[in-house]
């Protein structure tokens, strides 16, 4: 059994096994990657380096993130959706880094 074709060109169907950055249209990954090339953007827009950051301002942009995440996705355009999801993944990369032995909640696993 297939899908419809939706009207924006996505199958109505199936998608579930499609990541947030395949369903938005114009995401390749590196869009962003030249904000000196992207017409008006500012760099300073995209936001400082995570690298950058002391550990209280990364979790204060991961909260700030989190907290507008269902906004953005359900609302914002595709560009801004893009870029929430680059943003949210460095940030997020950055905190693994900077804390690989996290404590991990017993009662936040699965049984195998």
């Amino acid at each position: 059994m297939t899908g419809s074709v939706r009207e924006d060109g996505f199958a109505s169907s199936g998608g579930a096994d499609m990541s947030p950055e395949q369903r938005v249209p114009e995401w390749d990954g590196d869009q962003l990657a030249d904000p000196a090339g992207a017409p008006g953007l500012d760099g300073d827009l995209l936001g400082i380096d995570p690298t950058e950051l002391t550990d209280e301002d990364l979790i204060r942009e991961m909260h700030s993130l989190h907290r507008t995440r269902l906004d953005t996705l359900r609302h914002a355009a595709d560009s801004a959706l893009a870029n929430h999801l680059r943003r949210t993944a460095e940030l997020e990369t950055e905190y693994l880094a900077r804390h690989p032995g996290r404590e991990v909640d017993p009662s936040r696993l699965r049984d195998a």
